[in-house]
C-alpha cells in the first residue's frame, strides 16, 4: 500500500506541475506586451498563499512529504507569477491607475501570502502540539483549497450564460479532474481526510467542467458574451497542485 500512494503521489506531482505551468503562456504574452491588460492577480495570490500552507502541511505532517515537494515548486511559480503582476502594470494607463493597481497587488501579497500566513503558522505552533497541531493545520488548508474553488464555479457559470466554452479552456478542465482524482486517491491510500475532501471537490468540478465542455463546445456563443467578459476581469482559472 505504500509503494502504491508513493507511486500515486509522484504522478499526482507530475499532474500538478502541468497545472502550475498552464499559465506560462499567458505571462509570456504580458511579458511580451509588458503589460498585465484586464488579467487579475488575486488568483494568484490565493494560489501561493495555498502551495504554502501545503507545504507547511507537507512538512508538518509525517509521510507527506510529496506534498510538501510539489507546493514547494508551487511557490517558487506562483511568486514568478505575482512578481510579473507587480512589475508589468497596464502601460497605457495614466500613472495614478498604474500605481494604485501595483499597490493593491503588494497589498494582498501582504495581507494573505505574509500576514494570514504568519499568523497561521505562529497559531498552530503556539496553540497545539502534536496530532492537534496537524489536525488545525489541515483544516486551514482545507478551508483556503475549496475556498479557491470559487474561481472554477465562476468560469462554470460564464460558460452557461454565454453558451461558449471559449474562456474555459479544455486542458485547465481536463487538469483539474485529473489533479483533483489523483490527490484523492493518494488521500484515500493515507487516509487523510484533509487532503482529500478539497481534491475531491476539485475532481467533482473538473467532471462538472468536462461535461459543461461536450455541452457547448459546438455551440455559437451568445450575444453575451462580450457583456459576460466585460462584467468581470480576465484571469486564468485558479488551481490547487495539491
Amino acid at each position: 500500500m505504500e509503494d502504491l500512494s508513493f507511486y500515486i503521489g509522484v504522478l499526482g506531482n507530475v499532474i500538478a506541475v502541468l497545472v502550475l505551468l498552464s499559465p506560462a503562456g499567458t505571462f509570456w504574452q504580458i511579458i511580451k506586451h509588458k503589460s498585465t491588460e484586464d488579467f487579475e492577480s488575486l488568483p494568484y495570490i490565493c494560489t501561493l498563499l495555498n502551495a504554502s500552507l501545503w507545504t507547511y502541511y507537507g512538512i508538518t505532517k509525517p509521510g507527506e512529504y510529496l506534498v510538501a515537494t510539489i507546493n514547494g515548486f508551487g511557490i517558487l511559480v506562483e511568486a514568478i507569477y505575482v512578481t510579473l503582476f507587480l512589475i508589468y502594470a497596464p502601460s497605457k494607463q495614466i500613472r495614478v491607475r498604474t500605481y494604485n493597481i501595483n499597490c493593491k497587488t503588494a497589498a494582498l501579497v501582504g495581507i494573505l501570502d505574509v500576514g494570514f500566513l504568519a499568523t497561521a503558522i505562529l497559531f498552530t505552533r503556539l496553540a497545539f502540539q502534536g496530532e492537534l497541531r496537524i489536525d488545525a493545520l489541515g483544516f486551514i488548508c482545507a478551508g483556503v483549497n475549496i475556498i479557491m474553488y470559487a474561481s472554477p464555479l465562476s468560469a462554470m457559470k460564464t460558460v452557461v450564460t454565454t453558451k461558449s466554452v471559449e474562456y474555459m479552456p479544455f486542458f485547465l478542465s481536463f487538469f483539474l479532474f485529473l489533479n483533483g482524482g489523483i490527490w484523492a486517491f493518494y488521500a484515500l491510500l493515507l487516509g487523510d481526510i484533509f487532503l482529500g475532501v478539497p481534491s475531491g471537490a476539485g475532481f467533482v468540478l473538473g467532471t462538472a467542467q468536462l461535461v459543461l465542455y461536450a455541452i457547448y463546445r459546438n455551440s455559437k456563443p451568445s450575444k453575451n458574451v462580450a457583456n459576460a467578459v466585460e462584467e468581470g476581469t480576465q484571469h486564468e482559472p485558479l488551481i490547487s497542485p495539491s
